[in-house]
């Protein structure tokens, strides 16, 4: 908790007004929920964070003007729910057609009572958080369990979409999709969910554009970000209407605390690329400096986050004529110093001392 409030005080300072928060994943479902307590009693690694905490972050974010957009990610990185509710995953099968014990994959969208308990989630949260917006996730779907599944196939096959995983997975989305729609909430969902379900997103819906490579389908690999990847697929997103979020050149925890870093953080221009005029433009409605936990917890969490983040929110919120790495530079190391005084242990950008 303290954490995380300091993370808030940093990104009040420096302007960055949302807190997207991943509650939840395959490792460990950590949301405290009352709608469904068998996730994180059974699902949780030891810590959870209790309604009463998730109440209490999302106040000490909004007296610093800050929204909380909180994420439920499906149908993948579900593995930490399969333990409260083991019938809910697919199982896998071999290729000589028997049961892979201890495989699961994705959530199983051929369930029934799959789409009653993500009902009884997100309504929950839309209690718990306020804000107007759900991210529904929708990222790195491995679809091989299903393929494997004969109960799967089989209910493919009965619904005219056999050997189509790709609409089987749409068919889950837009589902998520209608439940936040329901709940007076604006989806938003990781971009491989624009290329499953397509036209068939509400306009409402954002995507959330995080790739930074040329990869293979629904597959991550770290690694120098290639800005005409992220860019087409920002020209595509908004192309078709939808309004965007960057996250691409932003993973802040991939970074090595080199000079370099922040410099390829500021240099980033979210507005770079092939539109038809400045309305498209005008539909990345901001970005995302992400911090991911793989290798992040509380004892390196700050020095990874700050000031790097800092560089994101100057960027974001400067005209694009404000290039300046010689001017930023400075700005940045006072920053910092400013950072320290508050009591949040900021990395430093390179040799030097706070006066």
């Amino acid at each position: 908790m303290d954490t995380i409030k300091a993370h808030l005080d940093a990104m009040s300072a420096s302007k960055l007004n949302v807190l997207h928060w991943h509650l939840v994943d395959d490792q460990s479902f950590g949301y405290g929920s009352e709608a469904l307590p068998e996730l994180p009693a059974q699902g949780a690694f030891s810590k959870v964070y209790s309604l009463g905490d998730v109440v209490e972050i999302v106040a000490y974010a909004r007296q610093r003007g800050i929204r909380v957009l909180p994420e439920f990610d499906t149908p993948g990185h579900t593995l930490s729910w399969g333990k409260a509710f083991p019938g809910l995953l697919a199982a896998c099968y071999g290729d000589d057609g028997r049961r892979l014990e201890g495989r699961w994959g994705p959530i199983d969208p051929t369930r029934p009572e799959a789409y009653g308990l993500m009902w009884r989630l997100l309504r929950e949260a839309a209690r718990v958080f306020p804000d107007s917006a759900l991210h529904l996730g929708g990222d790195e779907v491995d679809p091989s369990c299903w393929e494997s599944n004969p109960n799967i196939t089989a209910w493919m096959r009965d619904h005219g979409i056999a050997h189509d995983s790709a609409a089987l997975e749409q068919r889950w989305l837009l589902r998520m999709q209608g439940l936040a729609l329901a709940l007076g909430r604006v989806p938003v969902v990781w971009e491989e969910a624009f290329g499953r379900a397509g036209a068939g997103l509400d306009p409402k819906t954002l995507v959330h554009v995080w790739k930074c490579m040329p990869l293979g389908p629904g597959l991550a690999s770290p690694g120098p970000e290639d800005p005409h990847v992220w860019a087409a697929k920002l020209s595509a997103v908004t192309a078709a209407g939808h309004g965007a979020l960057l996250s691409a050149p932003w993973y802040l925890n991939l970074g090595t605390f080199a000079e370099e870093d922040w410099k390829r953080y500021y240099a980033a221009d979210p507005t770079a690329f092939p539109a038809r005029n400045s309305t498209q433009r005008d539909l990345v409605l901001g970005g995302e400096a992400c911090l991911w936990g793989e290798f992040i917890d509380d004892t390196n969490a700050l020095q990874r986050g700050w000031p790097a983040a800092a560089a994101v929110a100057e960027r974001l919120w400067s005209p694009g004529t404000v290039t300046s790495l010689a001017a930023a530079g400075p700005r940045l190391a006072q920053f910092r110093c400013w950072l320290l005084k508050l009591g949040i242990p900021a990395a430093p950008l390179g040799p030097g001392s706070c006066q």
